[in-house]
């Protein structure tokens, strides 16, 4: 797997000189450090599989390495020093902690006449990330197209259930394509200490059944684009036989924070005409989150609902992730508080 972007570092992933360039003028610490905020949010989400935690860890990242800035001798990069810090952030923050989900990591799935419970806490669930906090605006096609996968929310929801130090290991070998030596040094291990963690985490996920493929998916192609604006306009006139036609015969329904998901195109759409009729005159408005395409779900009174998270299968609509957070999830991804339209460029 190549290393995903890495925005910040020069081409053979040192850090940034100080002086910002050949003739540049000195670059303040600040600056220095925030070009890393974008990649270490994503290998912190990778972690801890939660937007508002990753960007917590982030920011205590950025504040140890401001207060320790007058003490770094560069014996190691920038950056090397700076994945240091954030991953003790996110080791210390992961003691004790259960291990994040989704719906259909918990439990079998439910039927349309299954009661939809009550919501779990927020720590239960795998939660979605737009594309901008976690991955380059720029960068090589193919680096950029690991990173999307890697945060693909199966394959954040497969990392959990690694132990934290084979979580790190995995995603700084596998994922940024660190050497093992450099993690060593990371982890204040050994080689052949990170090795065996290593191996154990592929056995692990190759388990689980969900792993990041070495080629990863491309952008999103005209096939792709034309299969969501017709959902879209299938969703938004809540016309059940146009849907019914875009769905994969097994795709997937979930809603966070309740446990409670459905399979299969027939008890999706069973669901929307009966417990989910609410959903009738809703408003899609796009976004990305996860390296996928994405909608901020607005209820027909305007009110927010769901942010939606697609996956496609086959030429078809495979999965609905719908996070009904919409108090903390609909200001991370810049929606207005009621649809009035798509939100400003």
């Amino acid at each position: 797997m190549k290393r995903s972007s890495t925005s910040g570092t020069t081409a053979d992933g040192g850090a940034v000189p100080a002086d910002g360039g050949a003739g540049g003028a000195p670059r303040e610490p600040v600056d220095l450090l925030e070009a890393y905020r974008t990649e270490l949010t994503g290998y912190c989400y990778r972690m801890l599989g939660s937007a508002f935690e990753a960007e917590d860890a982030v920011q205590e990242t950025m504040v140890r390495a401001w207060r320790s800035y007058d003490r770094f001798e560069g014996r190691s990069s920038l950056r090397s020093w700076l994945y240091r810090i954030a991953t003790h952030v996110c080791l210390d923050l992961l003691k004790g902690s259960q291990r994040r989900a989704r719906p259909m990591d918990l439990a079998s799935p439910s039927s349309v006449d299954t009661p939809i419970g009550t919501g779990l806490p927020e720590t239960t669930w795998i939660g979605p990330v737009p594309d901008q906090r976690v991955l380059a605006s720029a960068g090589d096609p193919a680096e950029t197209a690991v990173a999307r996968e890697t945060v693909r929310l199966a394959f954040v929801s497969a990392l959990q259930r690694l132990a934290p130090r084979q979580r790190a290991v995995l995603i700084l070998r596998e994922v940024l394509s660190w050497s093992a030596r450099e993690v060593a040094e990371l982890l204040d291990s050994s080689v052949a200490s990170v090795n065996s963690a290593l191996q154990r985490a592929r056995a692990t996920l190759a388990a689980s059944g969900d792993t990041a493929a070495d080629t990863a998916p491309q952008p999103l192609d005209d096939a792709q684009q034309a299969l969501l604006r017709r959902y879209v306009d299938a969703f938004e006139r809540f016309d059940m036989d146009a849907l019914t036609a875009l769905l994969h015969e097994d795709c997937t329904l979930s809603m966070p924070p309740y446990a409670l998901w459905l399979r299969g195109r027939e008890d999706l759409v069973k669901w929307l005409l009966g417990p989910g009729c609410g959903c009738e005159g809703s408003r899609l408005v796009p976004v990305a989150a996860n390296g996928r395409a994405a909608f901020g779900q607005y209820r027909a009174d305007g009110t927010p609902w769901a942010i939606q998270v697609i996956e496609t299968a086959d030429g078809r609509i495979g999965a609905l992730q719908c996070f009904l957070d919409t108090e903390r999830l609909f200001p991370l991804f810049g929606l207005p508080a009621r649809y009035g339209g798509p939100p400003p460029a």
